[in-house]
């Protein structure tokens, strides 16, 4: 049960009259309902088995891979992916919990298929967890839960729902508990479910709520310990935030195909669309985009099981920083498709549309970009170049981001809502000087290395510009909030260095040649950071014609990517102007 063998199942699902056809899945979009046919097809392979631990009887063994698994369904539909992916979210509590959690009672339950709800927001609350009102309270033996959970994935088709409670009526960061319920095993009518929600994307989904009056629920329902919610919440939150760029990747892929095949079928003033200079360059700043986004996802997921201490600060800049460049990216497609971008009845394009609207949720998913940002905003002076202890050498990303190295298991006992250092950025400086002493042959080489220098030197003007800052709490500055931006940018400039090094594979290739790919992903990083690098323009063409020109090899740098596919939505082909 490989990647691969997902992809296949997945491409005959995708055939017409399957439950991947996306004439099918463009139905249940319009009328706004539950892609079941697509979800069934995936329990029938086995996806829920990867949402459950080795150590508890299912098969995720390794984030990386499990996020490879979610980028190829959200790659076909970012709907089914999140409907589906959900039950994971639902369920990392009673993981992060261990011991002090019903683990087994969930495994099975998950394992036979039954979607999973996490129940943080609530109506007034939205991001502010301290807020929320929903009460438990004593009930003899066990407890007794009133108050509404809105919105919540899967409210309603979900059986169990794991459910932050306020325990302490003073609320507080020691007031919350979590608790897993069984919605089934509750007295008639105190279980009540509330209305799904128009949304503008993944209209499929089932966005709904749930409302308890007085609901009784066992001794054994408690997830951790009592007034031990909040932490337990956070911690989980920093795995949940990386297998959501899943999504993010996902739906780069299924752009970079759409565009990929235009490029290949449109001509305008008589040429091919591809041998435009703007078309080449819009296009190849997409697929640096992507590149990007890639570095940053699965050094994230290495560093879950290897750095799990630091995940507080990694968890937020990869939530904060790639679903936003992705977003970034499909902007840019749309440009290019122009009409065919929203046309909905137009052959193989008609699902841009619905996948541009379908992406915009996953910002929002596991705290907005803004959340994540404000939270690694209140924390930088502790993070600047300087103040950090050292990491050992088997912290550096380059030791655990090689292809033989086998990560570490996970062990959510190791994750902290503090982090200690962040090895990637801590390990800028080392790839810099390694990468100049290494590479400086030829000039593309010598490129590379001057681009990786104003990478340096950028951090290091943040690390200066952070000097006399300090760490905050409430709501952070515009300054502050801007500052914390760089940091990603920075971030993500050295988890493509970190790759670029561990992986000698990635300097070869079509993207590899004269270190391409990284080129882009460093010359992304410093237009973000104000200093345009004078070889972006002839970066970007080069990137933009490869992906006009091999439409066979994948936009990735990692294993999992998405061959490309003809796209179909059951539509009238429109005549090209």
């Amino acid at each position: 049960m490989s990647t691969a063998d997902l992809e296949a199942r997945l491409a005959e699902w995708a055939r017409p009259g399957g439950p991947f056809d996306p004439a099918v899945l463009t139905a249940h979009d319009e009328a706004e309902s539950f892609p079941a046919e697509a979800c069934a097809a995936l329990d029938a392979w086995g996806l829920p088995a990867f949402y459950v631990p080795v150590h508890h009887g299912g098969r995720q063994d390794r984030l990386d891979e499990f996020l490879g698994l979610l980028r190829r369904v959200a790659a076909r539909d970012l709907t089914v992916a999140v409907a589906h992916g959900k039950t994971f979210l639902g369920g990392v509590c009673a993981w992060v919990a261990g011991e002090d959690a019903p683990s087994g009672l969930l495994a099975r339950q998950v394992l036979a298929g039954e979607p999973v709800a996490w129940g943080l927001t609530e109506p007034d609350g939205g991001s502010d967890l301290l807020a929320g009102s929903l009460t438990a309270t004593r009930n003899g033996s066990g407890w007794q839960l009133s108050g509404r959970k809105w919105p919540v994935n899967n409210a309603t088709r979900g059986r169990l729902m794991c459910v932050l409670a306020r325990t302490d009526p003073q609320g507080g960061p020691r007031g919350f508990t979590v608790f897993l319920i069984d919605k089934r095993a509750t007295a008639a009518g105190t279980v009540r479910p509330l209305p799904k929600m128009p949304t503008h994307g993944i209209r499929g989904a089932d966005i709904s709520g749930v409302e308890f009056h007085q609901a009784r629920v066992p001794a054994h329902a408690l997830v951790g310990t009592v007034g031990g919610g909040l932490e337990l919440v956070l911690k989980s939150l920093q795995l949940t935030r990386i297998v959501c760029v899943s999504l993010s990747l996902g739906a780069g892929d299924h752009a970079l195909g759409l565009l990929r095949r235009f490029l290949g079928e449109r001509r305008l003033y008589g040429r091919d669309l591809a041998t435009l200079p703007h078309v080449r360059g819009t296009a190849g700043r997409a697929v640096a985009r992507q590149f990007l986004a890639e570095a940053v996802a699965h050094t994230a997921a290495r560093a879950a099981h290897e750095v799990p201490d630091e995940m507080s600060v990694v968890s937020a800049v990869a939530k904060a920083f790639v679903p936003s460049l992705v977003q970034g990216q499909l902007q840019l497609v749309g440009d290019l498709l122009g009409a065919r971008g929203f046309l909905t009845g137009v052959e193989g394009y008609g699902g841009f549309a619905k996948l541009e609207r379908d992406h915009q949720v996953v910002p929002l998913f596991d705290g907005s970009t803004w959340v994540n940002r404000a939270g690694l905003a209140a924390v930088l002076p502790l993070l600047r170049p300087g103040r950090r202890a050292s990491a050992s050498v088997s912290a550096s990303p380059v030791h655990w981001l090689r292809e033989e190295h086998r990560p570490a298991p996970l062990d959510p006992r190791r994750l902290r809502l503090s982090a200690p250092r962040d090895s990637v950025l801590d390990a800028l400086p080392t790839l810099v000087a390694e990468l100049t002493e290494r590479d400086g042959t030829s000039s593309t080489a010598a490129e590379t290395a001057a681009l990786a220098r104003a990478l340096l030197s950028a951090y290091r003007q943040l690390g200066a510009d952070l000097e006399g800052v300090r760490p905050t709490g409430g709501t952070p500055s515009t300054a502050a909030m801007r500052l914390a931006e760089r940091y990603e940018w920075c971030f993500a400039g050295a988890a493509a260095l970190a790759l670029h090094h561990a992986r000698p594979r990635l300097q070869d290739g079509l993207w590899g040649q004269d270190g391409l790919w990284l080129r882009g992903c460093l010359a992304l990083v410093l237009e973000a950071l104000g200093s345009r690098p004078t070889t972006a323009i002839q970066i970007y063409d080069r990137l933009g014609g490869l992906l006009g020109s091999s439409p066979q090899v994948p936009v990735s740098v990692l294993d999992d990517a998405v061959p490309d596919e003809p796209a179909r939505d059951g539509s009238m082909e429109v005549p090209a102007a």
